[in-house]
């Protein structure tokens, strides 16, 4: 018996030595692309890595500059706070004890929001809210719902008084302060270094809450 030979068929007209060649250029085709991988591997991981460190900028930066907006503002309710009662010396009112940051609790003892600057005497007591600027008469309105809050749920000093408000800024826009104006509210401006009670409409009424 013959004993039966291997035989092996190339691509037609296909040489060994052309496969091989073929062979080998696949494999160098291979390792590149497996480089090519390596390497956009490496620049996501960068790109990864910069994005990271710049969102750790923004959080410091954010954190910095609400920081620096609450020391603005607890400054400007100092500046307003200071000797404020003599504003109204036009007015029958002596409230010459001021309280800042008078929070306001729920019934159970939830806080609420708070009051800026609260002035008192024993008759009469004055919430004020304190902004930096305000251009929207969005403002006046959140601060007509934290009086009805503050008469609501009264903190100690309020009990028993008569609840006036006030709308003091560093920056108003004049239809804000016609409108805070017309809901009631005493208006004052920071104006240089002085806080001062814009003189209000004729026939104006303070509210009482």
């Amino acid at each position: 018996m013959t004993e039966a030979t291997a035989s092996y068929e190339y691509p037609p007209g296909a040489s060994p030595a052309e496969i091989w060649a073929i062979l080998r250029e696949t494999a160098e085709l291979r390792k590149e692309t497996e480089r090519l991988f390596k390497e956009v591997a490496e620049q996501q991981k960068e790109t990864d890595k910069q994005v990271k460190e710049t969102s750790k900028r923004v959080d410091a930066l954010s954190k910095n500059v609400g920081g620096l907006n609450r020391s603005f503002g607890e400054l400007l309710e100092t500046l307003i706070a200071a000797r404020l009662w003599e504003k109204f010396s036009a007015y029958p009112y002596n409230l010459k004890r001021a309280y800042q940051r008078v929070p306001l609790f729920d019934e159970n003892s939830r806080v609420l929001t708070d009051i800026d600057i609260l002035l008192a005497d024993g008759e009469w007591v004055m919430a004020v809210e304190v902004k930096r600027e305000s251009t929207k008469k969005d403002d006046v309105d959140h601060h007509i719902r934290r009086m009805g809050l503050a008469r609501q749920y009264p903190p100690a000093e309020t009990v028993g008084k008569k609840l006036l408000g006030a709308f003091a800024c560093g920056v108003i826009d004049p239809d804000v302060r016609d409108y805070a104006h017309a809901c009631g509210f005493f208006v004052l401006e920071l104006k240089g270094e002085a806080v001062d009670l814009v003189p209000p409409p004729e026939g104006f009424s303070p509210r009482q809450w």
